[in-house]
């Protein structure tokens, strides 16, 4: 302990006496560390964080599945079969996941999702709660609520006696039985939900939702708590017997159905293996840029190393073994990289919190945000003593072991006679090969940032204000929610500056939306696949409005909600069903509805900006709200003749002058929602950008590094050459030329390993191929530049170099 102490104060004082090197090595450090511990933090929130339950590891979250294919809700009988039957669990609970609601308070009424749960759900869970308690089994229909604590605070002013209070939910008022503890938002991994009612109230709450007697309709999410003494293989085992009983019993809705189950607050196995691959691309990428940031400061050391020759031979002389050289030597980087490490931290801080101004364009609230948390910071720490020891151990292992008698009389401790390949070398080839790695990745990802940002969406998003309303949850009928919307719209196409103005159920490019398999009545039948269609609910004036061109027949006329249906398709829907022929005036079945088909309009991106174009079906929104009636609420689009943002408040005006008690959502410009709509591309973009720059201001620095060095160590062979007549033109020839052989070694090895990483990228890049020819002929040209710039500057400084003065260089 003593010899520590020792080591650690010396480290101290010398590290005061070099402040520049320090500061150097602690930023370099400190970045690469902070890279890693930004996308740790995306990790541990995704991977590794449990569901925030009462022993999370039995925990399980239910699905089932067709034909082995994952995943889907419960019917409710087959709920009520699992909960029966299933010996392995202990208790098993369901939820409705997305139930919309507004709720009153404190300012504007505002809208709130939350879950409808049997009420064992918070047993199951095994959950404490911060205020109250959970539901009672006698309350599985009783008007009672759970409040979420965001929402707690938020709305009620974290009131500590709000147990036993009346709240106004939809207009209805419940009862505060309980609060959320803060962490807890659901056992779902990313939905952020505000509150829980019992299940029973769910038809009062969103009508016709619940089926509690069909077996195909399959609307409940399921969680179960594992029996003490059952593990996940016997529980596995169990519900395969019991997907066959059931097949057996109910052929006609069960066969070839089956159960999965994994631990709740887990990535949804359909996003799992995309998420997994974005993940650890970007892991592989920010330990490149941690390996590049520890290449540097060892060519740092490398070069503290070769000023200490004499130092070190003096200890050895005194009688210190190369043992405890080599122990003080790796202190010193070990306490370099934990100053490294609290950079690093608080780099991360920063980052987190920007990350989480990434916003998806989903009208379900999302929890996406990420922080720093003690998984983090513990792996933080396992970083900053592996990353002190990696970029140390060479320098330490070097410096420790020089030749006496040569440090004595002051020759280089690095220099090796004959060696054109110093280990100072290796590290900068290293450090410019993975750089190069690191912006063809960086490179691909903002092309294919700027090639989504140019993508044909199919409608014209500037100067265009959309804000939501969902009469449905306040009690509202079909017919009345019809009236509700067209007058709203008369009102907003009336105010000044306002061009056009129409309602629909959802807004393009929202990651979501209704579809259903089509086929043309009298024609004959596909002996393919049914063609999939979008399916959008709107009013006269839509395409106007969004500035969608029709290409055929005619727009909603303002259909009545009892006259025959009617659609209008997009050219892709009428291209697979109809192929060459007209489609005006032909009829196609969608679920048992019959539509007749009044025009064609061109096409646009649905769900999502990468995806293929897709067939859409426009329907009258007067004639689907009653038998179709829209989970998500109603939008109102509006096209502006100046600054769309503008006119938010007066489009509010006219909602609070037709209904106060209604909360308005999702307000927001089209190019707003187009941003949110670039996420992923957007957030990738950002990230790799980031890295790419740090990867490349290290690489170049410590190329700038190596060369000053080795002018430095050449100082007394340059003055030779000189005096014996070379030219500084031949002098910086030979700086340059050594420094861009090590620099074209990096680009071959940095070359091929970027191309085969590429593939990696495959899923997640936008309009560019893996091997885009641009980019691996632009980075490799770029890097070359900045290698050429850091080179060239050490030349300059040798060929100024004072013969007279080299030649008493020591």
């Amino acid at each position: 302990m003593a010899s520590l102490y020792r080591d650690l104060t010396y480290t101290f004082r010398r590290l005061s006496k070099s402040p520049g090197f320090a500061a150097a090595a602690v930023v370099s450090i400190g970045l690469g560390i902070a890279a890693n511990s930004t996308i740790f933090s995306m990790v541990s929130k995704f991977v590794l964080r449990p569901a925030p339950v009462g022993n999370p590891a039995t925990l399980m979250a239910l699905h089932t599945t067709h034909q082995g294919e994952c995943c889907n809700h419960f019917s409710g009988p087959l709920f009520a079969d699992l909960r029966q039957q299933a010996k392995s669990f202990s208790g098993v609970a369901g939820y409705f996941e997305l139930l919309p609601a507004s709720i009153g308070g404190r300012g504007e009424p505002e809208r709130v999702w939350g879950q409808a749960a049997t009420a064992n759900f918070f047993d199951v869970a095994q959950l404490g709660m911060t205020v109250g308690r959970g539901f009672s089994s006698s309350e599985e229909n009783l008007p009672v609520i759970v409040l979420g604590h965001g929402l707690w605070q938020r709305r009620f002013g974290s009131d500590p006696a709000i147990a036993g209070k009346s709240v106004l939910l939809s207009g209805r008022p419940f009862t505060v039985v309980g609060v959320a503890p803060p962490a807890f938002r659901g056992v779902d991994l990313i939905l952020d939900t505000q509150f829980w009612v019992p299940l029973g109230n769910l038809d009062e709450l969103l009508p016709k939702s619940s089926n509690y007697t069909s077996r195909d309709y399959y609307w409940l999410a399921v969680i179960g708590r594992l029996q003490p003494d059952v593990t996940r293989a016997q529980a596995a085992a169990e519900l395969d017997v019991l997907a066959r009983r059931l097949a057996q019993a109910n052929p006609a809705t069960d066969k070839d159905g089956g159960f999965r189950f994994e631990l709740a607050g887990s990535l949804p196995p359909r996003d799992k293996p995309m998420m997994m691959m974005f993940l650890g691309a970007l892991s592989v990428v920010v330990l490149l840029v941690l390996c590049i940031a520890c290449a540097n400061v060892a060519n740092l050391l490398l070069s503290q190393a070769s000023g200490r020759r004499r130092e070190m031979a003096v200890r050895l002389a005194l009688g210190a073994t190369r043992r405890q050289l080599l122990r003080q030597l790796l202190t010193e980087s070990v306490v370099l990289a934990f100053g490294g490490g609290l950079l690093g931290v608080a780099l991360s801080l920063w980052a987190t919190q920007a990350l989480s101004g990434f916003h998806t364009p989903a009208p379900v609230p999302i929890d996406i945000a990420v922080n720093v948390d003690w998984r983090v910071l513990l792996y933080t720490f396992a970083l900053s003593v592996g990353s002190g020891l990696l970029f140390g151990l060479a320098p330490a292992w070097a410096a420790s072991r020089i030749i006496l008698s040569n440090a004595l009389k002051g020759e280089d401790v690095l220099a090796r006679p004959g060696r054109r390949f110093t280990l100072c070398n290796l590290l900068i080839v290293s450090q410019v090969a993975m750089s190069l790695v690191l912006l063809c990745a960086t490179g691909l990802f903002l092309r294919s940032l700027r090639s989504a940002a140019a993508i044909d969406i199919g409608f014209r998003s500037h100067g265009l204000l959309m804000m939501a309303v969902d009469p449905r949850v306040h009690g509202y009928t079909a017919q009345h929610t019809t009236q509700f919307l067209d007058q709203l719209r008369q009102r907003v196409a009336a105010l000044p500056g306002v061009a056009s103005a129409a309602c629909t159920d959802i807004v393009p490019l929202s990651m979501g939306g209704r579809s259903d398999g089509f086929e043309a009545v009298g024609g004959p039948k596909s002996a393919g696949a049914i063609p999939v269609a979008e399916l959008y609910m709107i009013t006269a004036g839509y395409f106007e409005t969004m500035g969608i061109p029709r290409v055929a027949g005619r727009d909603f006329a303002n259909e009545d909600a009892a006259a025959p249906k009617v659609a209008v398709v997009n050219q892709v829907f009428a291209q697979q069903l109809f192929k060459n022929e007209n489609p005006i005036g032909r009829r196609v079945n969608g679920a048992g509805v019959i539509y007749e088909i009044i025009g064609v309009v061109k096409n646009m991106k649905s769900r999502t900006l990468g995806e293929d174009l897709r067939p859409v079906l426009y329907r009258s929104l007067a004639q689907s709200v009653a038998g179709d009636p829209s989970l998500l609420g109603y939008s109102v689009l509006v096209r502006t003749r100046a600054d769309a943002a503008s006119l938010a408040s007066a489009v509010r005006h006219e909602i609070r002058s037709l209904d106060p008690t209604l909360a308005i959502f999702n307000a927001e410009t089209m190019e707003e929602h187009l941003r949110d709509a670039l996420f992923l591309p957007r957030l990738a973009g950002t990230l790799f950008g980031v890295f790419g720059l740090v990867g490349l201001l290290l690489a170049g620095v410590g190329l700038y590094g190596v060369m000053s060095y080795s002018v430095s160590r050449r100082t007394r062979e340059i003055g030779i050459r000189m005096a014996l007549g070379a030219q500084t033109a031949a002098v910086q020839r030979l700086i340059v030329r050594q420094g861009m052989l090590l620099t074209a070694i990096a680009l071959v090895i940095g070359l091929a390993a970027a191309w085969a990483a590429a593939r990696l990228f495959t899923s997640i890049l936008y309009g560019v191929t893996p091997h885009d020819l641009v980019t691996f002929i632009a980075v490799p040209l770029f890097l070359t530049a900045v290698a050429l710039l850091a080179c060239w500057i050490p030349s300059r400084r040798a060929a100024r170099v004072d013969p007279l003065t080299a030649l008493r260089w020591e």
